[in-house]
């Protein structure tokens, strides 16, 4: 193979989907260098806002690649569920791990952005089944517009009253309630197109 078919073939490859690419990349492993070239900065910016360090979000972003790759084979395409959606999830268990083993060694002294600690499994029997409707929940509001998820987040996730997100927003209560009326039937819609 030339020089000129590398080049060829790499030009097929950017106009195909991830799903395609993937499953390419399980026959000929030198095609996921495509994956890599479309989700490393993202994945790593992702990482280290879980882990606020760009040495360990890179480690991160390694081992979670790996585990994609390994596990290619397995990934199946299904209505509502992308490469990029398991992608992540992936990225973030591997986060969720090694901050979990950060904060082991370190003691208390790694800070976690408020967004995720909600997605952190706690030590009760359900730990697993917390985590999963966590990551779920991630998932679903991940597809939908950043102003109706960020209503959802802060109003049933951080608990936070109406009148407060108004304020925050710079808007009525009135604006908020119907922004909170309209989050909730978009997460339905998402909802629906996921297959459980």
């Amino acid at each position: 193979m030339g020089l000129l078919d590398t080049h060829t073939e790499t030009a097929t490859l950017e106009h195909m989907d991830d799903e395609t690419v993937l499953a390419l990349s399980v026959r000929h492993p030198d095609q996921f260098r495509e994956i890599l070239r479309r989700y490393q900065s993202a994945f790593v910016r992702k990482a280290e806002s879980v882990l606020g360090n760009r040495e360990d979000a890179e480690e991160v972003v390694q081992e979670a690649f790996t585990k994609i790759y390994r596990n290619a084979e397995k990934f199946q395409v299904i209505e509502g569920a992308s490469f990029k959606s398991w992608g992540y999830k992936i990225l973030m268990n591997t986060a969720f791990t090694r901050y979990q083993k950060l904060k082991k060694e370190r003691g208390a002294t790694i800070k976690l952005d408020p967004e995720f600690y909600e997605m952190l499994p706690d030590n009760t029997s359900m730990q697993f089944e917390k985590f999963e409707l966590s990551e779920y929940l991630v998932s679903v509001l991940s597809k939908m517009p950043d102003q109706l998820a960020r209503v959802l987040e802060q109003h049933f996730i951080e608990g936070k009253p109406q009148k407060d997100i108004a304020k925050e927003e710079g808007v009525s209560v009135g604006a908020i309630k119907t922004r909170v009326h309209r989050a909730k039937e978009a997460f339905k819609k998402v909802e629906e197109s996921f297959v459980i």
